[in-house]
């Protein structure tokens, strides 16, 4: 596989699991050195493992560092940590951070009588205020040839207005809006686009209620890549379609089209919310 990533340095955040952990083997996989981000002690030791693993399987330089992005405090410790560890400096002995991953994120999904103040004030905490900050944090350290990359990783809630999602979809629209503007503020610096992923196989997808997985059939049924694929996907995948209309996206999938956008070949693509969700949005 071509390294076009070799050298870079990539900081994706959310790493120790799901769609985060998939992005961050992608990178790896093409010669970045790269920092696992992880919120909960709990993933202390998976983080720690993949790290040491991506090391040994790519020959890359990686590190697991462990931040609540929740908190205004966190996104600044992060970047301080990683400016810390001499191993990701450059041979020269600076720092750069070329690739910003932002995909730490929490789902609370309630209807709206249900939503409580607290779900809201941790939603827009991790995933409006947790990006914001960590971005303002890493920016004295971003290029200043337009080589840096900045992804965020939205969803399609931002757009759909399903059901149950009040809370989450807006923070996703605010995560949206914030790429924009940043597209704009950070020209000189970085590219900065976000993705918006549908269902994607992962703990999160698994745990949404029967009820928000009913309303989502008819949006997977009409997705153009979503169909079930007998002899591809697995057995089971294959008869889950039967009720839930068809298959979700594989964290594979939703990592390759971050990879795109983190290359060389993305240099005029900015501002933008790509698509990683099967044809389940078109959009223009």
């Amino acid at each position: 596989m071509a390294r076009t990533l070799e050298g870079k340095l990539a900081i994706v955040t959310g790493a120790s699991r799901g769609i985060g952990e998939a992005i961050v083997s992608k990178l790896a996989s093409y010669g970045a050195n790269v920092v696992l981000g992880y919120t909960s002690s709990s993933s202390k030791s998976k983080a720690e493992a993949l790290a040491k693993d991506l090391e040994v399987k790519h020959s890359i330089k990686a590190i697991s560092v462990q931040a609540d992005l929740g908190t205004v405090e966190g996104p600044k410790s992060l970047i301080e940590a990683i400016k810390g560890s001499d191993v990701l400096r450059k041979p020269d002995g600076s720092f750069q951070i070329d690739i910003l991953v932002n995909n730490a994120g929490v789902a609370h999904n309630n209807l709206l009588p249900a939503v409580t103040v607290a779900q809201f004030n941790i939603s827009y905490q991790v995933n409006v205020l947790g990006p914001l900050l960590l971005t303002q944090a890493a920016e004295p350290y971003l290029p200043h040839d337009r080589s840096g990359r900045i992804v965020n990783v939205s969803s399609v809630s931002s757009s759909a207005g399903l059901i149950e999602q009040s809370v989450y979809g807006g923070t996703k629209a605010a995560l949206e809006a914030m790429t924009r503007t940043w597209a704009r503020e950070l020209s000189e610096r970085c590219t900065v686009n976000a993705i918006n992923p549908g269902p994607v196989m992962t703990e999160m997808y698994a745990h949404n209620t029967p009820e928000f997985k009913r309303q989502l059939r008819g949006w997977i049924e009409n997705s153009p890549l979503m169909r079930a694929r007998p002899g591809i996907d697995s057995p089971e995948l294959v008869a889950d379609a039967e009720i839930a209309g068809g298959r979700p996206g594989y964290v594979g999938e939703i990592a390759g089209i971050v990879a795109m956008l983190v290359g060389e070949d993305a240099a005029w693509c900015t501002g933008q919310v790509v698509c990683a969700n099967g044809g389940m949005l078109l959009q223009h």
